[in-house]
């Protein structure tokens, strides 16, 4: 069975850089809540504990979390890491989404 959720190569690694940094078995928790400009917004957090029902990517060192309640609002998603002239960001293109705020942290559906 194939992930609902697509983490590029760019966002492994730096995933993998930023857990390097915290204790044993830190893993990052991308979540989704109500907030943000646009309706809802991505919560990016470091844990070290998951839910037994957690969708878990484990990949070159980062270990990514979603729990089921977020799942449904990014289904199809892609999780990704740019780095360009304005900066670098995790970057979530979800096709569930209608429309997104300028920052890119809250969406609405």
């Amino acid at each position: 069975m194939s992930n609902p959720i697509t983490v590029t190569d760019s966002a492994i690694k730096r995933i993998a850089t930023i857990l390097s940094k915290e204790k044993d078995g830190s893993m990052l928790r991308i979540s989704v809540s109500g907030g943000g400009c646009s309706g809802f917004q991505y919560n990016y957090d470091i844990v070290t504990s998951s839910e037994d029902d957690d969708l878990v990517i484990n990949k070159d060192g980062a270990t990514i979390l979603f729990d089921p309640l977020s799942l449904q609002y990014m289904e199809g998603a892609e999780v990704d890491f740019v780095s360009d002239l304005m900066g670098q960001s995790f970057q979530i293109h979800n096709p569930i989404a209608s429309a997104s705020c300028g920052c890119g942290t809250s969406f609405s559906i």
